[in-house]
């Protein structure tokens, strides 16, 4: 399945509280059951006002159909086209 790096502008989003993180966690996970297994969240990287996020989906438009239903932006939703690590230079 296509992965996708979705990048979230969320002003002051790395001072929020455990509990705010919980609670924007849970919208986002009852918008994946709402939408199916076809999409799925792999993990999120805070910043100060912004959260780079990797999901699984089968296009764009399911990764941006979750931001919709989640109530979350997407302001940029790229596909991953390859990955490397140190091992790419052996």
């Amino acid at each position: 399945m296509p992965k996708f790096v979705i990048e979230r502008e969320i002003p002051n989003v790395g001072n929020l509280s455990d509990s705010e993180f919980c609670a924007a966690a849970q919208k986002s996970i009852q918008a994946l059951r709402d939408i199916g297994p076809q999409i799925q969240w792999l993990h999120s990287y805070v910043t100060g006002n912004k959260i780079y996020c990797v999901y699984l989906a089968p296009d764009e438009a399911t990764v941006q159909n979750h931001a919709s239903k989640a109530g979350i932006p997407a302001n940029r939703i790229s596909a991953v086209r390859r990955m490397i690590d140190p091992t790419t230079a052996e």
